[in-house]
């Protein structure tokens, strides 16, 4: 399955490229009848409904006729990543220098593992998060706003945009 994974973000970011989108995601869920494949594109200025038709008819096209996704029925998805949009790659975290996101560790960075701020700065794999307050939990330490916290990339297991209106 690793292999066939490969091949489909292989023609994925091939038809991506193409089009002037980039592949920001993408997975392969279920078996059976009932397999999946959801792909996530973007771009600077957004995408359209049109973008996703277009990548969607292009690339399950390549997908049938190399065969890419393992058996012969599954349903192809192509979105965006939406406003509250996952984060993971380097890449990603440079771009949205600025936004507003919640981040989880995987280990507590001062006795905290949930976090939310703005991004001030991505630099050697580390972010720099000036967080917003957040009420003291049993859970939680009190945190006021403006504090900044630093977090290794390869301490976070989840991280999100927070929209902002």
């Amino acid at each position: 399955m690793a292999a066939s994974i490969e091949k489909v973000r292989e023609i994925a970011e091939r038809v991506a490229q193409s089009s002037g989108l980039e592949v920001v995601d993408l997975e392969l869920l279920g078996g059976g009848k009932a397999r999946m494949l959801r792909i996530y594109i973007d771009k600077p200025a957004g995408v359209t409904h049109e973008d996703c038709a277009n990548f969607s008819r292009e690339a399950g096209t390549i997908f049938d006729v190399e065969d890419a996704v393992p058996g012969s029925t599954y349903t192809l998805e192509v979105s965006s990543p939406g406003l509250d949009r996952k984060l993971s790659r380097p890449a990603d975290f440079e771009r949205f220098v600025g936004s507003v996101m919640k981040v989880m560790t995987r280990d507590p960075v001062n006795g905290n593992r949930h976090f939310e701020g703005r991004l001030k700065a991505f630099q050697d794999s580390r972010l720099r998060l000036e967080l917003s307050g957040r009420k003291k939990s049993k859970k939680h330490q009190a945190v006021e706003a403006g504090t900044e916290v630093e977090i290794d990339l390869a301490n976070v297991e989840k991280a999100n945009l927070v929209p902002e209106f």
